[in-house]
């Protein structure tokens, strides 16, 4: 009885418990098997797991554990060989391999190259990466600005494949999309660039207007070229191996004809017109037809217009399409504005916390009053914050423009706001205020003094305060040459015979900065004489310097340190440097420093990135210690808990005690990195502008970056330079230098001896010891 109750009761567990049995029953035999055969656990798990195995596959598993084992290989470096710096890429998107969007490719000829195709340059080069321009035969000279590619022939078949071989070979791996238009093509390069973001990049896609052969089927089309057309990166890459073959089969006068039946013959792709929901659009423009009187929807909507016939309806078109393009940003701000201020509402905040103007960041609030952003106050014609310091200077150039420009736009508002009630006109301005906010942009206060006019002929003077803001747009990067840290630095160093003294702890700092870590760098001492110093049977004032460059080169084998000696009477930096600048090649990078200078692997390197040839000069702003009479030295470290120690100045050494205080001196233009045939380019202009003794004049009283900065068309780059770090040194201030630079070198001096706060302490302690 009792029997049968139990089993009533585990009747229902009895699957279960069978199958638990039969499970680890299963389990334990076929372990014993797997060690009786001597093979891993794992290799069966993971061939059940990952599905059928290959031999090798099956090979590897079965390898010991020690090779799945993680190794550390210490780094081991032969002190036999030549250290060799890795090199890196400039951008981060080269090593992971990201591409470009888009390329685009014109076709254009010897006779309208320097007309149609120049218009074309510069109405849609500023929006893509790449603008490159094919032709068969160019002239002498090709157009400024305009990468221009020659193929020596002027078939239009052989054209078109030599620019699709040219495009895969250089270009294939670095773009998405190619697109490929004629000279005579207005492209509206805002709508192309978005067509091709939102097109999927892994598809053989031909896109563009598509129009039949003639007596083909309904199937085979081709792109017209007249209206451009999309290759998209995938496609270039399986026609490139078909390109021969169909410039011997097919025979056409037209390149795109010729495109068309070659991806249909070789790879049955033909044109289409539409793309995932995206359609290319074009318009073909008659003859004679004014684009200003245009306005039916195809025109207004197109990608593309074409025939153009000439530069200035080409000129016409961009005009046209930028002001829809202008009207259409307008009418987006003021909907994104009225939906700004329906959900305010909703805000915690309220209608409080909207700011002026709408979706625009509220003004910046300072937490202190070192943050406080400061108004520059300003007339129609002067200006009473002025870069050199001087209370008032005239209000021209760039800011005058600027102004004008203010003014304009604060009448044609007050016009557009009150008309046709009132009409207002600009007598004077009575006071200009503006200010720079990170946050927002360059914000305008103007006091007007206007005259109204009513519908009815009234007139009145009225003085109103109106209020702007020139809001910070999208951030752009601007199109820079390439320029590597692998170029040779050729440091120059005038050494007069005051700095003599001080060239053995420079050559020092140099062998451990440059010469140890194997800089790609050399370095050239030039030695000043004076009319009456070094010569016959007087002692040689450069007898140390010489000494410890010999000393340099002893030590570090295959280190050559030239020198070049110099007689004058009035040394200037621009003679010097034309005497250097005739013994090396037009493409040696110079980096002109001085005694004083400390350069590093970092500073070099700057100097790389920074000068580039034809495009830039680079003059940084070394950091200089104040006079270690006046600035206390750094005490040593107190004990735990006695407070931190005061911050140090950029590049200080804690060991070496050096003064705390220090500023970057604005005022000093001595080290610049420049390149040799800028420099060569900016001293002709200087010789072909002043001659005879104004030019011997102008010598004297000029330093190498006021040569670039007037008789050159670079960008001169100025920027601090925490890696220049000069102890204090008092400047020789010549009286042959010009006004300019005289002033600046004596400005350098007193502004050099101490901050606020140690010039006032030892005000204080002076006159404390006169007192007693």
């Amino acid at each position: 009885m009792r029997l049968s109750s139990l089993l009533a009761l585990l009747r229902p567990a009895l699957p279960l418990i069978l199958g638990l049995s039969l499970g680890c029953s299963l389990s334990l035999l076929r372990v014993s098997w797997i060690q009786g055969e001597g093979e891993d656990p794992c290799v069966e798990a993971v061939g059940e797991r990952g599905g059928p195995q290959n031999p090798d596959s099956r090979a590897r598993l079965d390898q010991s554990d020690e090779d799945f084992k993680p190794r550390i290989v210490p780094y081991y470096r032969d002190p036999n060989k030549p250290y060799k710096k890795v090199l890196r890429t400039r951008y981060i998107q080269t090593e992971l391999g990201s591409r470009e969007r888009l390329l685009v490719a014109v076709l254009t000829s010897r006779a309208t190259l320097s007309t149609l195709a120049v218009a074309v340059n510069r109405t849609v080069a500023h929006h893509f990466p790449r603008l490159l321009y094919f032709t068969g035969q160019r002239g002498a000279r090709a157009p400024a600005g305009m990468q221009v590619v020659s193929h020596g022939d002027e078939r239009p078949a052989w054209l078109m494949s030599e620019t699709l071989r040219h495009l895969h070979t250089h270009f294939g791996a670095d773009y998405d999309w190619f697109f490929i238009m004629q000279d005579d093509t207005y492209v509206q390069a805002p709508r192309l660039a978005a067509l091709a973001g939102h097109l999927s990049i892994n598809q053989d896609l031909y896109l563009g207007r598509a129009e039949e052969f003639i007596g083909a089927g309904e199937q085979a089309r081709y792109c017209h070229g007249g209206f451009g057309y999309l290759l998209s990166r995938s496609l270039l890459l399986r026609l490139r191996p078909h390109l021969d073959g169909c410039r011997g089969d097919i025979l056409s006068a037209r390149p795109d004809e010729w495109l068309g039946r070659c991806l249909i013959d070789s790879l049955g792709v033909g044109c289409v017109s539409q793309h995932q929901g995206q359609q290319y659009r074009s318009f073909e423009l008659a003859k004679n037809r004014d684009p200003e009187k245009e306005g039916s929807s195809a025109f207004l909507s197109a990608f593309a217009v074409h025939p153009v016939s000439e530069g200035t309806l080409m000129y016409r078109l961009h005009k046209r399409f930028s002001a829809l393009e202008l009207e259409r940003a307008y009418s987006e701000i003021e909907q994104l504005q009225a939906q700004i201020r329906n959900l305010t509402v909703l805000t915690p905040e309220g209608e409080a916390g909207l700011s002026w103007p709408v979706g625009l960041p509220a003004p910046f609030t300072p937490h202190s009053r070192f943050e406080v952003l400061g108004w520059d106050y300003f007339t129609e014609q002067h200006t009473f914050s002025c870069a050199d310091g001087a209370p008032k200077c005239p209000l021209q150039g760039a800011s005058r423009a600027d102004v004008g420009d203010a003014l304009e736009t604060a009448l044609e508002q007050l016009n557009r706001r009150y008309q046709p009630r009132l009409r207002f006109q600009k007598q004077r301005l009575l006071n200009g205020y503006r200010r720079f906010d990170p946050a927002r942009g360059m914000e305008y206060t103007l006091d007007l003094l206007l005259e109204c006019v009513t519908q009815r002929g009234h007139r009145r003077a009225l003085a109103r305060r109106v209020s702007l803001l020139r809001p910070l747009s999208r951030v752009e990067i601007l199109p820079m040459p390439y320029v590597t840290e692998a170029t040779r630095v050729q440091l120059v160093l005038p050494l007069l015979v005051a700095e003599a003294a001080a060239a053995p702890a420079f050559l020092e700092a140099f062998a451990a900065n440059v010469l140890e870590p194997r800089e790609h760098a050399l370095l050239t001492l030039l030695l000043v004489y004076g009319p009456r110093e070094g010569g016959r049977g007087a002692p040689d004032p450069f007898l140390g310097v010489k000494a410890a460059a010999a000393e340099l080169e002893r030590r570090y084998p295959g280190t050559r340190l030239a020198w070049l000696a110099v007689r004058a009477e009035a040394p200037s930096q621009v003679r010097l440097m034309d005497v250097v600048s005739k013994k090396h090649p037009v493409d040696t990078l110079f980096f002109l420093t001085t005694v004083w200078t400390r350069p590093g692997p970092e500073v070099l390197n700057r100097c790389r990135m920074n000068a580039i040839s034809g495009w830039q000069a680079f003059f940084p702003v070394h950091f200089q210690e104040f006079n270690p009479a006046l600035s206390p030295q750094r005490s040593p470290p107190g004990p735990p808990g006695a407070g931190p120690d005061p911050p140090s100045p950029p590049g200080a050494d804690p060991s070496r005690g050096a003064p705390i205080g220090g500023r970057f001196d604005r005022q000093a233009s001595a080290e610049g990195c420049f390149y040799n045939a800028d420099y060569l380019a900016a001293r002709a202009r200087l010789a072909g502008e002043l001659a005879g003794q104004e030019e011997e004049e102008a010598l004297e009283g000029l330093e190498v970056m006021d040569v670039f900065l007037r008789f050159s068309g670079l960008h001169l780059f100025r920027a601090v330079e925490p890696g220049l770090v000069q102890k204090f040194s008092l400047r020789d201030c010549s009286p042959r230098l010009s006004e300019e630079l005289y002033h600046r070198c004596r400005l350098s001096n007193l502004e050099g001896l101490g901050g606020r706060a140690q010039l006032a302490m030892a005000l204080f302690e002076q006159e404390q010891a006169n007192s007693t």
